[in-house]
């Protein structure tokens, strides 16, 4: 069984370290302790949305890309199939490109190599 804890410390992890940055840097940034990111970001702790926004504002990542990363993480394991894209629809909905937002994104580096 997937736990979400594990999953989104782990894409916080992932990101930090791509950025080349430390506990501490992130920790302060985010004004959180340094033990309570860690435990964060090791999946012992479950982080509040607002614990979250904060953390990802300080890494300046926003905090959908790294929602959908974790979703992403979550489909592979249940393995369902991840979309290339968001759907036209969802786009359409939402009255903005978000294809050409996503695409913004990931030259960026942001996002994993898993896509």
């Amino acid at each position: 069984m997937v736990v979400l804890r594990h999953e989104i410390g782990d894409v916080l992890r992932d990101v930090r370290q791509r950025q080349g940055r430390t506990l501490r840097e992130v920790s302060h940034n985010a004004r959180v302790s340094l033990g309570y990111l860690s435990e964060v970001e090791r999946g012992q702790k479950e982080a509040s949305s607002e614990l979250l926004g904060s953390i990802c504002s300080a890494l300046d990542v926003p905090l959908s890309l790294m929602l959908r990363e974790v979703s992403d993480r979550l489909a592979i394991a249940e393995g369902v199939a991840v979309p290339d894209t968001v759907p036209q629809e969802f786009a359409a909905r939402y009255g903005r490109d978000l294809n050409e937002e996503l695409s913004d994104e990931l030259r960026k580096g942001l996002m994993s190599s898993a896509y």
